[in-house]
C-alpha cells in the first residue's frame, strides 16, 4: 500500500507519450483513445492524491513527481492540440513559458539544501481542472465558442496560479538565502 501513490505516478508518465502516439496514429478514432488516456491520467491523479492523503503516504518523491507527471501530460496534450491547429499557438506560448518557469524554480527549490517544494494550491488546481476540460472540449469539439471561453478561462486562472506562486517562490528564495 505505501507505494501505490507513487506507482500511479509513475504510470501516468507513462502514459504521457502514449497520448501522443494515439493522437497522430492513423487509427480511427485516434483522437479520441487519445483522450482516453488523457482521462485515465487524470483518474490516476486523483487516485494517487486521495490515496496519499488518506494514508498518510505522502513522500518527497510524490511531491515531486506527481505535479511533473501532470505538467507533462498537460504540456504534451496541448502541443499535439497545437501542433493539429485546434489551440492557438499565443495560448501554447503562455503556457509554456508559465511551465518552464515553474519546472526551473521548482527544481531550483527542491535541489537547494532545504528541498523545499512550492505545494499545489487552489488556483493551480483550479486552473488544471480548466485546461482539463478545455482539452476534453478541444478534442470534442474543436470549433465552438464555448471550447475558445474555456480555453481563455483556463489561461486567466493559469496566470492567476502562476502569480501565487512566483510569489511564494520569491518569498522562499529570499527568506533560504
Amino acid at each position: 500500500m505505501k507505494h501505490i501513490p507513487n506507482i500511479l505516478t509513475v504510470i501516468r508518465l507513462f502514459l504521457v507519450p502514449i497520448f501522443a502516439f494515439l493522437y497522430f496514429s492513423d487509427l480511427a478514432n485516434a483522437h479520441f483513445y487519445a483522450l482516453a488516456v488523457f482521462i485515465l491520467a487524470g483518474v490516476t491523479d486523483v487516485l494517487d492524491g486521495a490515496i496519499a492523503r488518506r494514508y498518510n503516504l505522502v513522500s518527497v518523491v510524490g511531491t515531486v513527481l506527481d505535479p511533473l507527471a501532470d505538467k507533462l501530460m498537460l504540456l504534451t496534450a496541448l502541443i499535439c492540440l497545437t501542433v493539429d491547429g485546434i489551440m492557438p499557438v499565443w495560448a501554447m506560448g503562455i503556457m509554456l513559458v508559465k511551465e518552464l518557469f515553474m519546472i526551473t524554480g521548482g527544481l531550483i527549490m527542491y535541489f537547494r539544501k532545504e528541498k523545499s517544494v512550492i505545494p499545489a494550491n487552489k488556483f493551480g488546481k483550479l486552473a488544471t481542472i480548466l485546461f482539463s476540460l478545455a482539452v476534453f472540449l478541444m478534442i470534442v469539439r474543436p470549433e465552438t465558442w464555448y471550447t475558445m471561453a474555456v480555453l481563455v478561462i483556463a489561461i486567466a486562472s493559469k496566470l492567476s496560479a502562476f502569480t501565487s506562486y512566483a510569489r511564494h517562490y520569491y518569498h522562499n528564495f529570499r527568506v533560504n538565502r
